[in-house]
């Protein structure tokens, strides 16, 4: 019984999904972009998932003041709802919307030959990435995904952000993992986004606190002698306009994967800092909050 109900929720998860996909084509990106972020910054602050977001902000901005802390996480629904409905224009949205700064990174991985990671967090659209650096610079990128639990959702999400298949995509398993070193024996590019918690990892700081941090983008960058970009996106104001900027790469080599960890770790805290809105709070990062 419990296992039909699962699959009843299941199926009308993926109704749903589908609906407002739908509706997303229908509208275009600029307005499915705005109408995602109205219902979004409407209906979030109101569901119980916020007030974890809420105590996350709280531990890690204590100087901030309440009306602040709300305004954060009322501009972070909005954000995440956009994200929703731009799903179906993200090969639009990295070719017209998205002005990428720093890009002769890029550049010179092309000239070098590969492999290369570059590593990211869940930065306003993130989705937006790969297919910019395909369209602008045809800097083919495979990416690092998380499964949603709801494998017909995944379907249709894994439609979009492959480029119907254009873009080669490997969830966080095993068997991904395996896709991945496959990939860069073949010298190819990865990108990561390092900024959820991974129980089986290192303790490593985060805000001043202890976090579950995936060492892999560290190990597979030392394995295979390639360099790890560090990348950060942002929306500009209630748009489906876009930043990508390139920072300071990390050099891996010769060093202890903490310590590669670590600085990637300041990298993400330090994008986050300058625009907590842009970020993800509902992620159970801290283990003690």
């Amino acid at each position: 019984m419990k296992h039909f109900m699962k699959k009843i929720r299941y199926f009308i998860e993926f109704l749903l999904v589908a609906f407002f996909m739908n509706l997303s084509v229908l509208l275009g990106a600029e307005r499915a972009s705005h109408v995602g972020g109205w219902i979004a910054r409407h209906i979030g602050p109101l569901m119980s998932v916020n007030r974890k977001a809420k105590r996350h902000l709280n531990k890690v901005f204590p100087d901030l003041s309440p009306a602040r802390i709300n305004e954060i996480l009322v501009d972070m629904w909005d954000n995440l709802g956009r994200n929703f409905l731009e799903y179906p224009h993200l090969k639009y949205l990295g070719e017209h919307r998205v002005t990428i700064i720093n890009g002769d990174q890029l550049t010179a991985q092309l000239e070098r030959g590969g492999p290369t990671i570059l590593i990211c967090g869940h930065f306003a659209n993130w989705e937006v990435a790969a297919p910019a650096f395909l369209t602008q610079f045809h800097f083919e990128m495979d990416l690092i995904y998380r499964a949603p639990n709801n494998p017909w959702v995944d379907t249709i999400l894994q439609e979009h952000r492959s480029l119907n298949g254009v873009l080669k995509t490997y969830p966080k398993s095993k068997t991904g993992m395996r896709g991945v070193v496959d990939a860069l024996s073949k010298k190819r590019h990865i990108g990561i986004l390092i900024d959820q918690k991974y129980n089986g990892g290192l303790q490593v700081d985060f805000f001043g606190f202890p976090a579950m941090t995936s060492p892999a983008f560290a190990q597979l960058s030392q394995k295979y002698k390639c360099p790890i970009l560090t990348a950060s996106v942002k929306r500009l104001g209630r748009s489906c306009d876009f930043e990508i900027t390139f920072h300071t790469p990390i050099d891996s080599s010769n060093r202890e994967i903490i310590d590669v960890v670590t600085e990637a770790n300041q990298f993400l805290e330090g994008i986050i800092r300058n625009n907590p809105a842009q970020w993800i709070w509902l992620h159970r990062r801290w283990r003690e909050f």
